[in-house]
């Protein structure tokens, strides 16, 4: 069967909750949650990042999601909250539905790099 990329973003979005920044702080601060930035190196480096953030581009995620990987990055864990963005949230959705698939039982979509800088998320440059 055929799918939409608005098809699985709708699937995505049904399994991913999104949060805003207040609720990404809390979870950082109070449970350790993994912020993961997923845009690629050129867009970090003309915006920056979410401070402290992990920056895995999208298409490395399940590598380093996976532990069976030689690319795993034990920062990655099943059982830490997860929270993923990238420039508008549609990556994060879709990536945040593949960690939920891999047995990640906390995954959270803050949305956008600007949105989460606006409502007062502290960045840097990498």
């Amino acid at each position: 069967m055929t799918r939409t990329v608005q098809q699985m973003l709708d699937a995505a979005n049904a399994v991913v909750p999104k949060i805003g920044a207040d609720e990404a702080r809390r979870l950082a601060r109070e449970e350790g949650a993994l912020i993961v930035d997923l845009r690629e190196g050129a867009e970090i480096e003309a915006t920056g990042r979410i401070r402290g953030a992990a920056t895995v581009p999208r298409g490395m995620l399940e590598f380093r999601a996976d532990p069976g990987s030689k690319y795993h990055d034990p920062a990655f864990d099943p059982a830490r909250p997860v929270v993923l963005y990238c420039a508008s949230g549609g990556r994060a959705a879709l990536a945040g539905k593949t960690l939920a698939e891999m047995g990640y039982g906390r995954v959270y979509n803050l949305g956008g790099f600007k949105d989460a800088a606006d409502a007062g998320m502290e960045t840097e440059q990498p």
